[in-house]
């Protein structure tokens, strides 16, 4: 059973930043594209970056809100993920779960969560104003 774990959540200042990390563990797995989203308490799940396999350029996307101040990549053996997130906000706050799709994606569907197969248990990010 293929499991995703993420580290590198925790408490810090508006303006610092913080990276987060996600591997697959348990086994192999072949995924087209793996994510993170956030949920704030009290609100809903909501996407932030992906990035998706290409056999020579990966594609990204992000949020609007993110946009500019996180970065996604990941592994070379395509089983992992990293968010580099600068400038953090308090509206930042949440726990971020990583994912992995089992199916290709394609433009809007590769922010929406029914795409998505595999997820982590998360990690929460908490920015102090």
């Amino acid at each position: 059973q293929v499991q995703l774990v993420e580290s590198g959540g925790g408490l810090v200042q508006a303006g610092d930043s913080l990276s987060l990390s996600c591997a697959a563990a348990g086994g192999t797995f072949s995924n087209y594209v793996m994510a993170w989203f956030r949920q704030a308490p009290g609100k809903e799940r909501e996407f932030v970056a992906a990035i998706k396999w290409g056999t020579q350029i990966n594609i990204t996307y992000y949020s609007d809100s993110v946009k500019g101040r996180f970065t996604v990549s990941g592994g070379n053996a395509k089983n992992s993920v990293y968010l580099r997130m600068n400038r953090l906000k308090p509206e930042d706050t949440g726990v971020y779960y990583c994912t992995a799709s089992r199916d290709y994606c394609s433009g809007s569907t590769c922010w929406q969560q029914g795409t998505y197969f595999y997820w982590g248990q998360g990690t929460q990010v908490t920015v102090s104003s």
